[in-house]
């Protein structure tokens, strides 16, 4: 099956998002004591106005067809909304993963942050929804699983037999430690460095075959900044009668304008008026989590990853 025909294309975009709704989370903090990730919004300024410019590359093809892409994006906290009874943060991005604009929603309370899916979404994102990206305090070395989730509505039909696919999907995010970090808005030291892993097995009902799909996204994010770069890799085997698909995508940071942080609640405290501001309803957030296994994008293709932004 081409590339460029709609099942293809429906595969690539979900993974896409899911795996870049883990940007925003994979949000580092500055380093505390003995491998501790601490200060969360120390890397993950989410004041309103704060900006950040990308430039990105895609590489596609199946097996020796590879076809090389530019592109551009721009990511922006423009403001907070409600969401299923939670204020939420509001992060603009006007390209990411050359997928076109979306607004993506993140929450953050004392375990952690949750990410509420994005605009436009795809059908097989708003079945995860909410689900938790990171887990607080973050330890260099450690990991944990964001989702497990079985017998989902794929939302699509890839064998033409009348009938949506069912899938199942699991990811896990780990902290691999710091490093400095060269991007063309510059060198920064002790960088936080993050991977997300993202397994999906989607089952073809008419064909009685199975389609796997894996993702794999590296971050890195730096105090006072946010994320610098990523870099990551979707592999998707024959759908039908095609040879596969692999693709690397890369963004890197040109630039950024960050507003002055609000004043912090105390050193590891949040703000609860910044980052994904805490209200009254922690507790039922916590049973959300809980109860729901699972870094958001529209078009019809496998779910992205972002982890969380910036």
């Amino acid at each position: 099956m081409s590339e460029k025909k709609p099942g293809y294309r429906w595969i690539v975009t979900v993974c896409a998002v899911l795996l870049l709704s883990c940007i925003p989370w994979s949000a580092p903090h500055a380093a505390g004591e003995a491998g501790v990730v601490a200060q969360s919004a120390d890397y993950f300024p989410d004041q309103i106005g704060n900006r950040w410019r990308y430039r990105g590359q895609i590489t596609e093809g199946p097996l020796q067809t590879v076809e090389l892409k530019f592109f551009s994006n721009e990511s922006t906290v423009t403001g907070t909304k409600m969401m299923k009874g939670m204020t939420v943060t509001v992060f603009h991005d006007t390209n990411p993963g050359n997928h076109g604009a979306m607004d993506s929603f993140y929450r953050r309370d004392t375990v952690g942050i949750v990410y509420y899916g994005s605009d436009p979404g795809t059908p097989f994102e708003k079945q995860l929804v909410p689900y938790q990206i990171v887990r607080f305090p973050m330890k260099f070395s450690s990991s944990f699983q964001q989702f497990n989730r079985k017998d989902l509505d794929f939302g699509n039909d890839l064998d033409r037999d009348g009938i949506n696919e069912k899938a199942d999907a699991e990811g896990d995010a780990v902290v691999l430690g710091q490093e400095s970090i060269t991007v063309p808005a510059g060198t920064f030291k002790d960088a936080v460095k993050l991977e997300a892993r993202m397994r999906m097995q989607i089952y073809l009902s008419g064909m009685k075959k199975t389609v796997q799909g894996n993702d794999v996204m590296t971050a890195w994010f730096v105090k006072g900044v946010g994320l610098v770069k990523y870099v990551e890799r979707q592999e998707l085997s024959p759908l039908v009668e095609d040879r596969g698909v692999v693709t690397d995508i890369m963004e890197e940071l040109e630039s950024y304008e960050i507003k002055a942080p609000k004043a912090s609640l105390g050193r590891g405290e949040p703000s609860t008026e910044g980052l994904l501001a805490d209200d009254a309803g922690d507790h039922e957030l916590r049973q959300v989590v809980l109860a729901s296994g699972l870094r958001s994008h529209s078009g019809q293709t496998m779910p992205p990853k972002r982890l969380a932004t910036h």
